[in-house]
């Protein structure tokens, strides 16, 4: 029986040869500690990590590559710019389909002494831009919100958001985009983005513990770090260093898997974000095309709708639990997804399907229109039963 990966939206899979070779080729050429050294590896190490961020802020549109932190994924990124940025007696307003990446450490905040505001989405998961409008304060610092829900893919509306932020003086807007970077285009100077967390190991195509968090020019100075230590610059001084990025980058990096990342991101130019975006939305609407036939016993949440939404689609089969029809789809015709609560209780509640939750298919690049009718057959033969 063949493999039918359809959990993209936990990790991308398969990766490319491209970023396999790549981490192969430093692990045997250069492999050294970056800033470490003055040697000629570890120069070439140091090389290693700037091209990456060149890449990054290429493809989200950052003039300043040193305005790039490379992270070991976005819930790093997100924990810095939280975290670092957020005082007792600020106020916080983020949305009702947040990942626990988001929730987790607002509700750490939110217990020592940190206002959070939740704007409810619509039953599909979209949050009307005026709803959050009415809920800034006097004492508002920051918005944080998704680009696209991990649950259903909905694809929320960050540009009109950014515009709204950026009229409020002193307010910060931080986007999650670890469902986004690499599946839409994200321009952080056209969104009014001031944060940006974005994970490696999903869209960018590159391995797992790599990230980044972009950091508008001049906010570095209202976030502290997460964590101090080694940057292998100022190494005179026994105070972390004030400046981007070493601020926020202690510790040797993982220098390897950031090989390998850059060499995701070149895949992407290569291919173009829209060839990538065009083929994921084909198969999503095959998808939902496919379930509408069977809409007596399946329900799909979401916008239901290809172009509203990433290669994420979330629904239920009549009578049968997630666990129960994840476990049929393994074992009966291979296909490998996420049912449950996939991490985000708080845009289950929104949508009306927690706490069991729902199965989720997840596609990527490298699936095809077989796997997608072969995924069809078995949810058809499973609501049949």
């Amino acid at each position: 029986m063949k493999t039918i990966y359809l959990d993209n939206a936990a990790t991308s899979y398969p990766k490319p040869s491209e970023m396999i070779e790549a981490m192969r080729i430093f692990q045997e050429n250069i492999g050294a500690n970056p800033g470490r050294s003055g040697h000629g590896r570890s120069i070439d190490a140091g090389r290693t990590l700037y091209e990456t961020r060149e890449a990054l802020a290429k493809l989200f549109h950052i003039d300043d590559p040193l305005r790039v932190v490379l992270t070991k994924n976005s819930t790093e990124a997100l924990n810095i710019a939280l975290l670092g940025a957020l005082r007792p007696g600020d106020h916080v307003i983020t949305t009702g389909m947040e990942h626990n990446s988001v929730m987790r450490p607002l509700r750490h905040l939110e217990s020592h002494g940190i206002e959070l505001s939740v704007v409810s989405s619509s039953p599909q998961g979209e949050l009307d831009p005026a709803d959050l409008s009415k809920t800034f304060r006097k004492n508002t610092k920051m918005v944080v919100m998704t680009h696209a829900s991990n649950v259903t893919g909905t694809i929320q509306p960050v540009a009109e958001v950014g515009r709204i932020v950026r009229e409020k003086d002193g307010v910060m807007f931080c986007v999650d985009a670890a469902q986004t970077a690499g599946a839409l285009p994200i321009d952080v100077e056209a969104m009014n983005i001031d944060l940006l967390a974005v994970t490696g190991h999903k869209s960018l195509f590159g391995p797992q513990g790599t990230g980044a968090l972009f950091i508008r020019e001049g906010l570095d100075k209202r976030i502290a770090p997460l964590m101090m230590g080694g940057t292998g610059s100022r190494s005179e001084f026994e105070m972390q260093p004030d400046f981007m990025p070493d601020k926020y980058e202690s510790g040797t990096p993982n220098t390897p898997g950031y090989a390998g990342l850059c060499a995701g991101l070149n895949l992407i130019a290569k291919t173009s974000l829209e060839a990538i975006r065009q083929k994921e939305m084909s198969l999503t609407a095959r998808f939902l095309d496919g379930l509408g036939q069977m809409r007596s016993h399946v329900a799909v949440f979401g916008p239901n709708n290809a172009a509203r939404q990433t290669a994420v689609v979330s629904f239920n089969i009549q009578d049968v639990t997630p666990s129960d029809a994840a476990l049929f789809f393994e074992e009966e015709y291979g296909i490998l997804c996420r049912p449950g609560l996939h991490c985000a209780p708080s845009a289950h509640r929104n949508i009306g399907t927690f706490p069991q939750g729902t199965v989720r298919f997840s596609f990527g690049f490298y699936n095809t229109k077989q796997d997608v009718d072969d995924a069809l057959t078995a949810v058809g033969r499973l609501a049949a039963r």
